[in-house]
């Protein structure tokens, strides 16, 4: 029990918000310990306690309501690893199971909301690390993922993992982004070079034993001008052969995982080409029987990313011609 004279020195002699209540954490457990004094402090400082012939006390009151009220809703904290500290402030992103954060750098730090989700980041950890070693050999590759910077590592009971990433910030757009850009769908010619840069992307992993398990708009970012594709959100993923960790109300999937089944390369090939069946115009009709195809029920029958990449050039070539670069943009405004 903390009394009167004890909470008018700690309230007086704080000088900031962090020097009373510690410094600014996303960490729930710490933030309920602050939460905690506070009460404590509160319980014997309120005017209805004190009495009304207590001035000083009624202004260490309002003092520690203002510090309370600036420490919980800091507009920065600091995350820390043993290697590298990142300032964030308010999210640019929401996806499905993580916030995502501009820090100093610069970079990208991905906070999963609730720390029972922990183990998705810590699967997107071993995903990344595989790829990174992989496309060392592949280093055209390369560009198609996120590139790992640092992690959280393991964190106390309660607290929220984050990824740390290099930024994919400027000039890319989610393909989700686009959708809303051209809502009446791509034409075939646009996402023809989308589709071959997220069956590439997809080849790679399937090459290695990853399946994505979540090839989703949100997850393929774009850049309009470079013709750029990297495929993000690796948090579902896991090994070929082993069931999803969790899955997403927001996402449509395949029969296998509604089934409860392990997934596979297959998963993903069906993922993607909803996608693409998602993104094209009504009228690409060549386009949306290739992707049909690639949509059947049973795995098994779906065929590989790799194999698909020369038999979508043959289409392509049959439906287009030559390959010539095309420019693309979004709308002004968009």
């Amino acid at each position: 029990m903390v009394t009167t004279s004890e909470a008018l020195e700690l309230v007086e002699g704080a000088a900031s918000a962090e020097a009373l209540f510690g410094p600014r954490t996303t960490d729930p457990g710490k933030r309920k310990q602050a939460k905690r004094l506070y009460h404590a402090l509160a319980s014997v400082l309120h005017p209805d306690v004190v009495g009304p012939h207590h001035p000083r006390a009624h202004e260490a009151s309002a003092n520690l309501t203002r510090l309370h009220h600036e420490w919980i809703h800091c507009t920065s904290v600091e995350l820390r690893t043993r290697t590298g500290v990142y300032r964030i402030g308010e999210p640019f992103a929401v996806g499905s199971i993580a916030n995502l954060y501009e820090a100093d750098g610069p970079h990208v730090v991905k906070v999963v909301r609730n720390p029972a989700l922990n183990p998705l980041l810590h699967g997107e950890w071993h995903a990344l690390r595989e790829l990174e070693r992989f496309t060392d050999r592949n280093q055209w590759l390369r560009p198609f993922y996120p590139q790992l910077l640092d992690t959280s590592g393991e964190v106390a009971k309660g607290s929220r993992a984050f990824t740390v990433l290099d930024p994919l910030i400027d000039g890319f757009v989610t393909l989700a982004d686009v959708k809303r850009a051209y809502p009446n769908g791509l034409d075939g010619r646009d996402y023809a070079w989308m589709h071959r840069r997220l069956l590439k992307a997809l080849a790679g992993a399937h090459q290695i034993g990853l399946v994505h398990g979540a090839v989703t708009a949100e997850n393929v970012m774009v850049h309009p001008e470079q013709h750029g594709i990297v495929l993000a959100g690796w948090s579902f993923a896991v090994e070929s052969g082993q069931r999803l960790l969790a899955t997403s109300r927001t996402i449509t999937y395949p029969p296998e995982v509604l089934q409860g089944e392990p997934v596979t390369a297959a998963t993903d090939v069906h993922m993607a080409h909803t996608l693409m069946l998602d993104l094209l115009a009504r009228n690409e009709h060549r386009q949306q029987a290739f992707a049909d195809g690639c949509r059947q029920e049973h795995p098994t029958r779906r065929p590989d990313a790799a194999d698909l990449l020369g038999e979508y050039d043959d289409l392509l070539e049959e439906l287009y011609g030559a390959r010539v670069f095309r420019p693309f943009a979004l709308p002004k405004g968009e």
